[in-house]
């Protein structure tokens, strides 16, 4: 499917401290039809990061709820995020 052809439509943003690592959690929908809920903003060593969602194992370790397979994809995710948090983020 072309990426021209993917709408994402960010639906909620949830700011939390400034002094967290953790700047906000994004609920997205794409296309109308898919709802993804608990992307996180992070303030990384140089700038803002877009993260999907985790879940923690029962051996104490993080995994990705969703992942992108196709990096383009995950691109127009970063980009739409960071674009509806603010107009502080490049």
């Amino acid at each position: 499917m072309p990426v021209e052809s993917i709408n994402i439509k960010v639906i909620k943003i949830h700011r939390l401290q400034k002094n967290n690592r953790i700047k906000a959690f994004v609920d997205i929908g794409i296309n109308d039809a898919l709802l993804i809920k608990g992307i996180r903003i992070v303030q990384g060593k140089k700038s803002l990061f877009v993260s999907m969602p985790t879940e923690q194992g029962k051996n104490e370790r993080w995994y990705e709820r969703v992942r992108c397979l196709n990096q383009d994809i995950r691109l127009l995710i970063t980009h739409k995020v960071l674009e509806a948090y603010g107009p502080k983020v490049a």
